[in-house]
């Protein structure tokens, strides 16, 4: 707990219960949803409000301590693992969501072919496929 809570402060957020409980559920549950993340956060603060814990994730989020990733056809779902611009491997048949470590090079370890005027610091790429499950590769 006084790591998470040292994240917070290091982000110039305020320390606070449910704060500190929706962090720990998203590190603890790597790409939950919402729903997830609330029904974790209510084994710790059952008297949690949803509101809290959507507020919660938008700060967050915002502070970068979370990153949230919306595959299509999918809810929103939420991670630590934060910073390196890695990407995510979708299964189509389940959902599972893996994560994938950068493609090539340095972040945003895509070079657009036109930037636009655009300063680019991110890439998010998505590998659509089926698991091993799925595929019946176990």
């Amino acid at each position: 707990m006084d790591e998470l809570q040292d994240l917070l402060r290091g982000a110039s957020l305020r320390v606070t219960r449910p704060r500190v409980a929706v962090l720990a559920a998203v590190h603890d549950h790597p790409h939950a949803d919402t729903d997830s993340i609330i029904g974790a956060v209510r084994n710790d603060l059952p008297e949690v409000s949803h509101q809290a814990v959507y507020d919660s994730l938008h700060t967050l989020t915002a502070a970068r301590l979370v990153r949230r990733i919306q595959p299509l056809g999918s809810v929103a779902r939420y991670e630590s693992r934060v910073g390196d611009n890695h990407h995510h491997a979708v299964c189509r048949s389940c959902g599972a969501i893996a994560d994938v470590d950068c493609a090539v090079g340095h972040a945003p370890c895509l070079t657009a072919s036109e930037d636009h005027g655009f300063v680019i610091d991110e890439a998010e790429v998505i590998y659509w496929g089926l698991c091993a499950d799925c595929s019946g590769r176990t």
